[in-house]
């Protein structure tokens, strides 16, 4: 099995312009993430697609992978999706990895497992972690995910889900499960080539979420439950909050 790993990198971000080339502790954010990203050996090739030169020339100079893509995308599954789509001439790959590329901490462990996943079977494959605290699952800026019981999706929301009837919210982790969806995909090639050509839907158009388009449509995403999280910077108060000033 040959896989490809994609860290789309987006400099013209609105909350946050120039992130990728931001420091975080001696580091560019987007070094980081690659560093993390290259340990694993699951990989075959790992390369960052961007819509700038500059993110582009500053990943070739500590020695990474990067192409240009276009600076349309609406998201960072179709700024793989065209990345793919530019290396598959000359590689034959069977999955396609998106990191993401404002996690500087993201575990290899974390990428690895959801690596485990994939059987050429498997259509989409990402990652939850177990909630343990009010604040988290009342938060609708963490998506919240409810699986079946063979670990496949059933749904995303900003929504604190399962409903715990008959029971105080302060009290709802002590009688049922609750899962944080952890922002890592790894798509067949052929789905992700066919999922990026789907027009949005309901689901995906009222939470914001694009992987309810995907569930919408039919196809099928196994999660692996891990035990390592992953912290995304989206502003420069996530910055400052991780303990790093912006420079």
């Amino acid at each position: 099995m040959k896989i490809l790993g994609i860290i789309p990198a987006r400099y013209a971000s609105t909350r946050f312009p120039g992130k990728p080339l931001v420091d975080v502790g001696g580091k560019t954010l987007i070094q980081r993430v690659y560093e993390q990203s290259v340990k694993s050996e699951l990989i075959a090739d790992l390369v960052v697609a961007t819509d700038d030169i500059r993110i582009k020339d500053h990943v070739e100079s500590f020695g990474g992978k990067a192409i240009l893509t276009s600076e349309t995308h609406p998201s960072g599954t179709d700024r793989c999706a065209e990345a793919y789509l530019q290396l598959k001439i000359d590689n034959d790959y069977d999955y396609i990895l998106n990191i993401q590329g404002d996690e500087p901490f993201i575990r290899t462990e974390l990428i690895d497992e959801v690596i485990d996943l994939l059987d050429f079977k498997t259509e989409i494959a990402t990652a939850v972690k177990k909630i343990k605290d009010l604040e988290t699952l009342d938060d609708p800026n963490v998506v919240k995910a409810v699986l079946t019981m063979r670990k496949q999706a059933l749904y995303f929301s900003r929504q604190a889900i399962p409903f715990v009837r008959g029971v105080e919210k302060a009290d709802w982790l002590e009688h049922g499960e609750f899962f944080k969806h952890i922002g890592i995909y790894a798509f067949r090639n052929d789905v992700l080539e066919q999922i990026v050509k789907l027009p949005t839907n309901v689901l995906e158009n009222t939470e914001k979420l694009e992987q309810l388009r995907w569930l919408g449509y039919g196809y099928k995403i196994m999660v692996k439950e891990t035990d390592y999280d992953s912290v995304g910077i989206d502003t420069p108060e996530d910055l400052k909050g991780l303990g790093f000033e912006q420079q």
